[in-house]
């Protein structure tokens, strides 16, 4: 059986974390942007400099780059039984994009988790103070919330009307949610 599926969630919602060990339990690679980035820079590719030069500016990678990147990961042989995409799509322009990538292969479901946004910022914050991370602030958590929200209810919104959303609760212990998401995931 092929499992193709997309994770998404806040900034702080433990989505990292979820997307490894779902990937993990289901035996399929987690195929990560930032991952992707970050390995093509240090790899020096082509594609990699491209990337390197709008992250130096502070800009965002184009998604004909992303989707190149996208493209060449899901070729890949480890993604024969399916792959757990995060990072990607992010907005309605990147959905259409990974449906033109993927062809006849369409995606099995689309994973969102939800957690309450103070109880993001309290994590945050307590995240920042641990890592002596001074960007950081309640202010600067609630600006990327507010983006996040503002990019992401369309693809939520557009993944809900083809019947593949799934919002599952991230709120509670890891384990908690694991189980939770793979119950989801059972029920595909």
């Amino acid at each position: 059986m092929t499992t193709r599926l997309v994770i998404f969630g806040a900034p702080g919602a433990g989505k990292g974390t979820q997307a490894e060990r779902l990937a993990q339990h289901l035996k399929i690679p987690t195929i990560s942007t930032g991952h992707l980035f970050r390995s093509h820079i240090s790899e020096g590719s082509e594609l990699g400099h491209l990337a390197g030069s709008y992250i130096a500016r502070g800009e965002l990678v184009p998604d004909s780059v992303t989707v190149e990147m996208l493209k060449e990961r899901l070729a890949a042989k480890d993604t024969k039984d399916g792959f757990l995409l995060d990072g990607f799509p992010r907005n309605p322009a990147q959905v259409d994009l990974l449906d033109e990538l993927l062809g006849d292969e369409k995606l099995d479901g689309v994973l969102e988790l939800s957690v309450d946004e103070d109880a993001i910022v309290e994590r945050l914050l307590k995240r920042g103070i641990e890592q002596g991370r001074t960007d950081d602030t309640e202010d600067v958590i609630r600006t990327r919330l507010r983006i996040y929200r503002e990019q992401t209810a369309p693809v939520a919104k557009l993944y809900a009307e083809r019947g593949l959303l799934h919002s599952i609760d991230g709120m509670g212990e890891i384990d908690e949610v694991t189980e939770r998401l793979l119950k989801a995931v059972s029920a595909l």
